[in-house]
């Protein structure tokens, strides 16, 4: 993860590039159903005409991202099962190739490109780190197929050829700088791994903390996996911070709140609000560590409703009573549901009339109802700040009136002008 984002850039493009020249399967557009096809991209290979259809579902099961992935893998396979269970989708049962991203976004590149074109899957479900999106983002663009992509993430993008079903800058980002505003927070330390998501999302928030009268005094940044801390905490102890916004990622977190402990802070004195520690990860940092500290997400664990105790049940009764669920799997399980309504409001498995039947889908998620924007891919979602407990859960402090409609290129905020 710690390669520079243009290698991996420059090799997805490569990768399609040389994949578009040449057929992809035994299937073509002609196929009824078949996906559509874009410009230079060739022939789908999607074969609808068994009573089956291919899903890929791409995440890392290996390397520094794994704590975090391997949930939305459990997430995404209990949703296909119960699809499956329920007769599947258009009367087609769900076939799943999946594929281990390896925490490396070279390696989500090259998966894509072979979920794509020689596993012939309608969709691809999988992705965390933005680093592995924009190096997944040109391949799916250049063949036309369709990406949902679960994670919470720092906005300015928006493709036709991606989903994404988690929290766009202004129903994450913006709503937690706002809740420190609130708490009279007047200095703010940034903290995060080096990598596309955490400078993009830290830039946005110097431009929010310049408009709203809040001082940044400290920004520093690891890379991904790493686990030396204590001069990042020095200086975070020293900088007269009254807040840190965390961005870090992976098990950098471990790290980083064992040297927050040791170094004598705590969440009453100097609170942490993080963007990705959700209740998988409490359980990896250990709940010693972070207790009290505060959480930004659009779903918990404990959201009290009759479809999340559902949800939340079946998990556990499908993978143990010790797991918990989270805000990223929650996310890709619903983007699978949303995939299938898509399917079946365009009766066709198609990308172009998936895209064109897109707009309005909806979803009694686990999280609430979800409603995808047909013009830019996203979904209204519901801000949640959370404040993490001596169980393990995390438990929601402030709540926004409703979803939030999401606006991924901040036009709606005059501070954010130049921004993308």
């Amino acid at each position: 993860m710690t390669r520079p984002l243009t290698r991996a850039l420059a090799l997805a493009a490569a990768l399609t590039v040389s994949v578009g020249l040449t057929g992809c399967g035994s299937k073509t557009d002609d196929t009824p159903g078949a996906a559509g096809t874009g410009g230079s991209a060739g022939a789908s290979c999607v074969d609808t005409s068994g009573d089956s259809i291919k899903i890929g579902f791409l995440n890392s099961l290996s390397g520094t991202m794994a704590i975090s992935e391997q949930t939305v893998r459990d997430s995404l396979d209990m949703a296909a099962d119960e699809i499956n269970a329920a007769g599947g989708v258009l009367g087609k049962k769900l076939t799943v190739v999946a594929e281990d991203g390896a925490s490396e976004p070279t390696v989500f590149a090259e998966k894509a490109e072979k979920l794509i074109t020689s596993d012939c899957v309608a969709a691809v479900f999988g992705g965390w780190t933005s680093s592995s999106r924009k190096a997944m983002l040109p391949v799916f663009e250049g063949h036309d197929s369709l990406l949902f992509y679960p994670v919470q993430y720092e906005g300015l993008e928006a493709s036709k050829n991606i989903f994404y079903t988690g929290a766009t800058t202004n129903q994450q980002i913006i709503p937690a700088m706002d809740y420190l505003k609130e708490q009279g927070k007047k200095k703010v330390f940034l903290v995060g791994s080096d990598y596309v998501f955490p400078r993009t999302a830290n830039k946005e928030i110097i431009a929010y903390a310049k408009a709203n009268g809040i001082e940044i005094v400290g920004e520093e940044y690891a890379p991904l996996g790493h686990t030396d801390f204590a001069t990042i905490v020095n200086k975070l102890k020293g900088s007269g911070a009254d807040a840190v916004f965390n961005t870090l990622n992976g098990d950098s977190n471990v790290a980083f709140f064992k040297e927050y402990k040791n170094a004598g802070m705590s969440a009453d004195a100097m609170p942490v609000v993080s963007v990705s520690i959700a209740e998988e990860e409490v359980g990896g940092i250990g709940v010693d560590n972070v207790e009290g500290q505060l959480t930004a997400w659009n779903y918990y664990q404990t959201v009290d409703s009759p479809a999340n105790k559902k949800f939340v049940a079946d998990f556990k009764a499908k993978y143990g009573d010790d797991r918990v669920t989270s805000d990223p799997m929650e996310a890709a399980y619903t983007s699978l549901y949303l995939w299938k309504g898509m399917v079946e409001k365009a009766k066709s498995f198609a990308v172009p009339d998936i895209q064109a039947a897109a707009g309005g889908v909806s979803f009694e998620a686990p999280e609430g109802t979800v409603t995808v924007n047909g013009d830019n891919h996203h979904i209204a979602k519901t801000a949640l700040i959370g404040k993490i407990a001596a169980d393990g859960l995390i438990y929601t402090e402030w709540s926004s009136d409703g979803p939030i409609e999401p606006d991924p290129f901040l036009k709606g905020y005059d501070w954010a002008a130049g921004l993308s």
